[in-house]
């Protein structure tokens, strides 16, 4: 039994953490839910030994414990499976698997790379991902590094005595079904010798998986539930404070956009790989959308058009002039602004503070003479904290300790007050709780009120729909259909999908 009693944490300004009661049986799932900024990654760091509570208790058996650190907690069988993954790319599967731990391996100052292999092997079968451990991590897909993780935290089974805790923070955030089935089938056969807290904002895969469910909001626990025992819509409200408004992605603000503005073109284009046979146009107030499965094309169209690609052949045109170098710089020049899917690491810059991130697109606009006016940026930022409602102790806060949705705000913001009228929204609201995407919904209507043209690719097709003015279906590098989606007369999840696979 893994107990928290009464843990309190604060940070300057902030009381993170505020009494909460929180416990994990033997062999028990247990879910962990709220916003963005609600205390959850404080809660998990305190149970890793990242943060050191301010008081309280943290109980193993009964037996009041306290970790300096993270590997303090790993030697007390305490793992964590980490959502924007803690490999190191250019290391192989056997190195990352064994980080830290390479001494058993050593005779006479030489590391045996047979023994180690041989020993990863038997962590990867835990996970049954069957891969050559002398493999680089980075050419690994997602969902294999996913494994790779879990099976890195399993070696603690011959390290410590007794059961595993492992933490699993947004595992799925970026799995396709199919791997997500597999992943939970791996943790319900694990529970024979570990325990898990699952961290997701997908209440369904939260449901399904928990044994039991814990509800925090402003850094309490306000609720506990056990399976079966509430809805999706009781869990929203107890998240949020309030019944989550059914015209969830705003479609009451949809306007039509204005034919007349072309602001972004791409024509008889085919891009490295498999991809041909693009043409599109993106207009002034529109939302259009790419939908498809992983490997289809979305992400390469999106990378064309920021300038991170170079087609092979057709044209791409902005604001009417035809792209001939292709650069991110050209397209910021443009007016072009790019949201990425993996916002930790290319959408902000941690150990920057917040006004720094949101003028990175505009430092030209900030200084004189190569000198940074910083009171102009400061008070930039302080206009922008207060209209997104970002949740920062002040301007000058490291980016890189928000919570997931305000960072995505923060990137938002850089490219709004640099006057960008065409943003490429690649997943703006993975990994995001319901709140924090209502608050990405607004933003996009009041963007496209403002005349921005959005090309989005959506974390699921019902955002999809709800968001969008025109979906174009790509499969297999091509575009196979395209859907006028006026208030009114939007296609249906099957539409779709008949069109996708």
């Amino acid at each position: 039994m893994y107990q928290l009693s009464k843990v309190d944490k604060k940070f300057p300004g902030v009381h993170a953490l505020k009494a909460v009661d929180f416990e994990v049986g033997r062999g028990e799932i247990v879910g962990l839910v709220g916003e963005n900024g609600a205390g959850k990654s404080t809660l998990m760091k305190v149970i890793y030994g990242a943060y050191q509570p301010d008081g309280g208790q943290i109980l193993m058996d009964g037996k009041s414990m306290r970790f300096a650190n993270p590997r303090a907690a790993m030697e007390q069988g305490i793992g964590m499976v980490f959502q924007e993954q803690s490999l190191i790319a250019n290391l192989t599967v056997m190195e990352n698997i064994y980080l830290g731990y390479e001494q058993q391996f050593v005779r006479f100052g030489v590391i045996n790379w047979k023994a180690m292999a041989e020993a990863a092997r038997m962590q990867l079968a835990k996970v049954k991902l069957d891969i050559d451990p002398g493999r680089i991590t980075s050419t690994l897909s997602f969902a294999q590094r996913q494994l790779v993780e879990l099976a890195k935290v399993l070696t603690l089974e011959e390290r410590v005595q007794g059961d595993l805790v492992i933490l699993l923070d947004e595992p799925t955030s970026v799995l396709d079904e199919d791997e997500v089935k597999l992943l939970f089938k791996l943790v319900r056969e694990l529970t024979s010798r570990a325990s898990f807290i699952f961290v997701s904002h997908r209440m369904d895969e939260v449901m399904d998986l928990s044994d039991r469910i814990y509800v925090m909001k402003d850094g309490a626990v306000v609720d506990m539930v056990k399976r079966g025992e509430a809805s999706v819509e009781a869990i929203q409200h107890k998240m949020v404070g309030r019944v989550v408004d059914k015209r969830y992605y705003r479609e009451q603000r949809q306007v039509p956009y204005d034919a007349s503005k072309v602001l972004a073109e791409m024509k008889d284009v085919k891009l490295p790989g498999r991809v041909a046979q693009i043409d599109l146009k993106l207009h002034a107030g529109e939302v259009l959308c790419l939908v498809g499965t992983e490997g289809s094309g979305r992400e390469a169209i999106l990378r064309t058009l920021y300038g991170m690609l170079t087609p092979l052949a057709g044209t791409v045109t902005l604001k009417g002039r035809t792209v001939t170098r292709f650069s991110p710089r050209g397209s910021v020049e443009a007016g072009m602004g790019y949201v990425p899917r993996e916002r930790k690491v290319e959408g902000i810059v941690a150990g920057m503070n917040v006004h720094e991130n949101m003028t990175l697109s505009q430092m030209g606009r900030h200084s004189t003479a190569g000198v940074f006016r910083i009171g102009g940026e400061k008070a930039l930022a302080r206009d922008w904290i207060a209209r997104l409602s970002i949740k920062a102790s002040s301007e000058t806060a490291d980016c890189g300790t928000l919570s997931g949705g305000n960072q995505q705000k923060v990137v938002l913001a850089k490219w709004r007050s640099g006057g960008s009228d065409i943003l490429l929204l690649d997943h703006p609201t993975r990994g995001l709780d319901i709140g924090a995407k209502e608050d990405v919904y607004e933003m996009i209507r009041d963007m496209t009120d403002d005349g921005v043209g959005i090309i989005l690719v959506a974390d699921t097709l019902e955002e999809a729909i709800g968001l969008s003015h025109t979906i174009i279906v790509v499969k297999d590098g091509a575009i196979q259909k395209r859907f006028d989606c006026a208030t009114g007369a939007k296609p249906s999840l099957f539409d779709l999908i008949h069109y996708m696979i």
